[in-house]
């Protein structure tokens, strides 16, 4: 069996079925690293599942080999330790086992983080709107927290989940707001009726929130293919729909071979 190679340093339940996990290396230094990015974690079929779990979809054949899913790194790459915003799949085969570590337990996690759904390719002068349901925000808590904020361009986080307790880093995201001019985080929720203790802010779907013109009202114009990007990342239905409402606004999807204005990160 490969080595557990890293250890769980600290552990916050963001909601009944959401956790903030930090992991860190465990004799070695994981390298630097783009926000947006994201590394493997795993654990053996072995592992024990979460109480709340229900019946495996299927069972491990082999308990030693280990079950990897990759996870979108939430962290800067300044900080000395890797953090991960994780939903419980309750038939899962990884997230229930992840769900049943504590502090100071083992777990797997990749010699590096991968991927292209970075700033790497957008002109600091462009706008950046950042579009996540659940847990889908994590990429960009790592981009804010790296250097997006020093840009010259406006930046928006909308962020949609059912409840406001799902709303995982709203308080960093609020200070943000209060502290940069340039930048706006809109978070709605689409069962206010839930909510203890009410909700005075928006319900309506992340589409209608497109629709409704937020980025000119908040702006004060009309973004277009030529001043701005959009990064897509959470429920593929949202994904989906808003793909298409921004090809009808003249944008298009990022490849690596024909770059555009639309960045997408699937779940």
């Amino acid at each position: 069996m490969t080595e557990l190679n890293s250890v769980v340093t600290q552990i916050l339940q963001v909601s009944p079925i959401m956790k903030i996990m930090r992991v860190k290396p465990v004799g070695w230094e994981f390298p630097e690293f783009k926000g947006g990015q994201f590394v493997a974690l795993a654990l053996p079929g072995s592992a024990e599942r979460n109480e709340t779990a229900t019946d495996e979809f299927e069972t491990p054949e082999d308990p030693n080999k280990l079950i990897k899913r990759a996870y979108s790194i939430a962290s800067t790459s300044t900080a000395d330790y890797v953090e991960f915003y994780i939903t419980l799949v309750h038939s899962g085969a990884l997230t229930p086992r992840l769900f049943n570590l504590n502090i100071g337990d083992k777990v797997f996690m990749g010699k590096k983080g991968v991927g292209m759904f970075t700033l790497d390719s957008v002109a600091p002068e462009k706008n950046i709107v950042l579009v996540a349901t659940g847990t889908g925000v994590a990429p960009y808590m790592s981009m804010l927290r790296s250097d997006a904020l020093k840009r010259k361009g406006n930046i928006m986080v909308v962020h949609g989940a059912a409840n406001s307790w799902d709303l995982g880093y709203s308080s960093e995201l609020q200070l943000l707001e209060s502290m940069f001019d340039q930048f706006t985080y809109l978070p709605t929720i689409t069962e206010p009726q839930k909510e203890p203790a009410g909700w005075a802010g928006d319900t309506r779907f992340i589409e209608k929130i497109w629709e409704g013109g937020i980025a000119k009202e908040k702006w004060g114009f009309d973004p277009s293919a030529e001043d701005t990007e959009i990064f897509l990342c959470g429920n593929p239905r949202m994904i989906d729909s808003m793909v298409a409402l921004l090809e009808k606004d003249g944008f298009t999807e990022h490849t690596k071979k024909v770059p555009g204005q639309i960045h997408v990160e699937e779940f």
